[in-house]
């Protein structure tokens, strides 16, 4: 089938679709979401003349995993997205199988995406990078032959995901990749013309370079300079569960260090996990013309897809909200955008309640669509927290509660309706402040610990009249220093 007839069918068939899942409850109202079918990563996250750009994995006919395309939207402020046509649909030989991740870069005016065109044939798989460009940012013409049609001597075909960047007068590529030893890399490319791409070097790898064995393969890599230090996002799988770490199928975490651009080595230190959640994939960031680092993930997971119960509505999975990264004390700061708080209506507030071994609701303090702020402070109590999508019978919510015997934040999804059970935890040692950031939206909950040090990401899916928010003590007394709440338009 030709480019523009598999774009043509894919656009009629959202069309003549989309009706059918717009009034579905766990639909979210300020995420990026399919119109119809299936959403995975994000992909070419740019901001070209003025406007933010996000492109993501998609297969349109159902909420199924399937041949890949790429869905598009574009938004002035990170808030409004409009929905604009598919822009990618694998309608070459070298990406039979699917258009897969990859970024976006602005070349002297020229909107250019590089991506992984996969192919299957008998079950052998075949890897390619694949260049393509627009005039108008909405239709893009693919090179006719892969830049880079073969991975380096001593890999496997599992070598995807081209994230670019300028420095100097050089594009640089960083590319996940796997040994025939079954080893993660993540290697280093460079070019004058993003066409013509040179090998240079690994810059991290399972078992390489004294960093032991840290997974099969590294997907979605992603480097940048944030104060000086270089910084390697990457998403490692086939790791172990190692107490509060490692407890999703697969991670997303990043090291920093400091890259040598001319021999390509990059000395970096301990992998640290973005998110502490259940539901973070993915992530791709960019840099805007105010100099932020925004990143936006996946708010899903592969592979764990029969929890997703919008299935059912006939779409799965979302984007997660932009977030803003700093660097302080060697880790990855997280906030989210300052243009939500446009979203913000209806305001109430309470200051100053000592909860005592009890637990305390607040007139107007409840919602599925909310944003949240909760600052703990002066307290004694074993434990403390708040409750969250709250059916009025007390069987269904949410729990964010902190520990300070075991001085770790825990979220837990065990009665949170349908969807994922289980538990997550993160060590926070030495606080005298809790203060959280919360985003509900219908089927979601992202949460900002302490401006950000740390990141609770997942999916719930409660009952559409469980919207309570309780707030508790227990075995002693806490200080609710603040509580503030927005309904979220």
């Amino acid at each position: 089938m030709k480019r523009d007839e598999m774009l043509r069918e894919a656009n009629k068939y959202i069309e003549e679709n989309r009706d059918k899942v717009k009034d579905g409850y766990y639909r979210l109202k300020y995420h990026i979401m399919p119109p119809i079918g299936w959403l995975n990563d994000p992909n070419g996250f740019v901001q070209f003349k003025g406007e933010y750009h996000l492109f993501y994995q998609f297969h349109p006919f159902s909420a199924e995993s399937g041949l890949k395309y790429w869905g598009h939207y574009k938004s002035k402020d990170l808030i409004d997205w409009e929905e604009l046509p598919v822009a990618l649909a694998p309608t070459k030989c070298y990406e039979s199988h699917g258009c897969y991740s990859g970024s976006a870069v602005d070349n002297d005016g020229e909107f250019t995406l590089l991506y992984t065109g996969n192919v299957k044939n008998d079950g052998v798989r075949s890897a390619y990078q694949i260049l393509a460009s627009s005039e108008d940012g909405i239709e893009f013409k693919k090179e006719d032959d892969p830049v880079i049609k073969e991975q380096p001597e001593g890999y496997t075909a599992h070598f995807r995901d081209p994230k670019v960047w300028k420095e100097g007068d050089y594009w640089y590529m960083v590319i996940g990749a796997q040994t025939i030893e079954e080893e993660g890399r993540v290697l280093l490319y460079r070019s004058k013309d993003l066409k013509s791409w040179e090998y240079i070097n690994i810059i991290g790898g399972s078992n390489y370079n004294g960093f032991g064995y840290f997974g099969y393969m590294w997907e979605c890599p992603d480097l940048f300079s944030l104060k000086g230090k270089d910084v390697l996002i990457f998403l490692p799988q086939g790791l172990e569960a190692k107490g509060d770490l490692y407890n999703n199928i697969y991670q997303a975490g990043y090291v920093i260090g400091n890259l040598d651009y001319n021999s390509g080595e990059y000395s970096y230190g301990e992998f640290i996990e973005l998110d502490r959640g259940f539901d973070f994939y993915a992530t791709q960031t960019t840099l805007d013309d105010k100099g932020r680092r925004l990143l936006i993930g996946w708010m899903g997971l592969p592979e764990e897809d029969h929890k997703y119960i919008e299935r059912e509505e006939g779409w799965i999975h979302s984007m997660t909200i932009p977030r803003v990264l700093d660097l302080k004390n060697n880790k990855l700061i997280q906030k989210p955008i300052e243009e939500l708080k446009e979203l913000r209506k209806n305001h109430i507030s309470y200051n100053d309640i000592i909860l005592n071994n009890e637990e305390m609701n607040f007139v107007e303090v409840e919602g599925d669509v909310v944003e949240l702020l909760v600052h703990f402070e002066e307290w004694n109590a074993s434990s403390f927290g708040l409750k969250v999508r709250r059916s009025e019978d007390a069987k269904e919510e949410t729990l964010i509660e902190y520990d300070s015997v075991g001085e770790k934040l825990i979220l837990s999804r065990e009665r949170s309706g349908r969807g994922g059970k289980g538990i997550r935890r993160v060590l926070l040692e030495d606080i005298n402040k809790l203060k959280l950031q919360i985003f509900i939206d219908r089927s979601s909950i992202e949460i900002f610990v302490n401006e950000g040090v740390e990141v609770f990401s997942a999916r719930i899916y409660p009952d559409k009249e469980s919207k309570g928010i309780s707030f508790f003590a227990k075995s002693g007394k806490v200080k609710l220093k603040k509580v503030e709440k927005w309904d979220l338009d």
